[in-house]
């Protein structure tokens, strides 16, 4: 049976997607003073091996609340599954947002007076204002760039995985980064601490992602790319034997311990993930009451480094221009004005890197 449902009016929010950037978004938005109604369609996350850089203090920017106990998020290089449980534990624990998962949102809109959620159970959900922090296949971004809605494959796929230093018998690397280079493969390998927090080796995670411009083929032949556009991850039963055959086979090739053995022991137990690179150039950010951040707003190449630290600083900017202005249309001009230029420029470093790195990969 359809229902609709208006929320606090004046001073009221829907956040569509709760990964990284939508958690980020609804706390920043919350610290602003409105009423948030975050959505999530997934259950549960989980990015297997993924690593962010993370900067200091970032949950009580966020928050404007000082950071104690499990309420943080630790500076440095940190898993994103880490990260992601910190802030959603912070997201559950402010009054302000009602955190709703799973539900599936289908189609969303705006007219003078709100804008619109229309769920997969035929729930519409009505607020002031409608953010899209959707990820890469936005269904928010098709409301805000209807001409350009669909971030491109770019050519190549990263496989992650992550792995206890304790299982592993190889010496540790020299530093705490390797980026290595080997043909149509690109492997950055990292350590992460340990899911107690410890740093001390031997207690830590190796954590390694390998950009592969090899198996195109694949990716479209199981259906995770369509045409030009990425459709989804690749999970473990997606991926046939023959993969983890043809990987195991280039792990011991071309990469040093201790990042062969990790990457061997994580192909073994197949606990690894394939993420088909898509990148996404805006042209805006903003309508009169719907607006974009993170992946959903611009997805560059993960090889910037950078698009965490871009999606923080679009919850950042977009909660600082709601607080500092009564007008909500005005608001959104200035959070655009502020993020557009920047992503854009984040979004053609990335295309420089893939272009170098998968000249001919995205061709269909």
């Amino acid at each position: 049976m359809n229902s609709e449902k208006t929320l606090v009016q004046g001073r009221s929010a829907i956040v569509v997607g709760a990964s990284l950037s939508g958690l980020m978004t609804s706390l920043a938005l919350a610290r602003a003073g409105l009423e948030v109604t975050l959505l999530e369609r997934s259950a549960r996350k989980s990015r297997t091996g993924a690593a962010l850089p993370v900067a200091e203090g970032l949950l009580g920017r966020l928050t404007g609340q000082p950071e104690t106990g499990q309420q943080s998020v630790p500076s440095g290089a940190q898993a994103w599954t880490d990260i992601h449980a910190a802030l959603r534990d912070a997201v559950v624990a402010d009054a302000r947002i009602d955190f709703r998962a799973p539900v599936l949102v289908t189609s969303v809109g705006e007219d003078r007076r709100s804008a619109w959620v229309s769920a997969d159970g035929g729930e519409v959900l009505r607020a002031d204002l409608l953010v899209g922090a959707d990820g890469h296949r936005s269904v928010v971004r098709v409301s805000v760039s209807p001409d350009t809605p669909d971030a491109e494959f770019s050519g190549y796929v990263i496989w992650l995985g992550l792995v206890d230093e304790s299982a592993i018998s190889s010496p540790a690397w020299p530093s705490d980064l390797a980026i290595l280079y080997e043909g149509d493969y690109c492997l950055n390998a990292y350590y992460l601490p340990g899911e107690d927090g410890s740093t001390f080796t031997g207690e830590r995670r190796l954590g390694w992602g390998w950009y592969d411009a090899g198996h195109n083929e694949l990716l479209r032949r199981s259906g995770v790319v369509k045409g030009n556009v990425v459709q989804r991850s690749m999970r473990p039963d997606d991926m046939p034997d023959s993969l983890f055959k043809d990987l195991a086979r280039a792990a011991r090739h071309f990469w040093p311990d201790p990042w062969r053995e990790a990457i061997l022991d994580c192909l073994s137990r197949r606990s690894i993930i394939g993420t088909p690179i898509g990148e996404y150039m805006p042209d805006r950010l903003v309508t009169e009451r719907i607006c974009l951040v993170g992946d959903a707003a611009h997805l560059p190449s993960p090889m910037t480094g950078s698009g965490f630290s871009a999606s923080a600083e679009d919850a950042m900017a977009l909660g600082d221009a709601i607080e500092r202005c009564d007008d909500l249309g005005e608001a959104l001009r200035r959070y655009e004005d502020r993020r557009l230029q920047a992503a854009q420029g984040l979004v053609r470093s990335g295309r420089s890197f893939s272009r170098s790195f998968a000249p001919r990969g995205a061709a269909q």
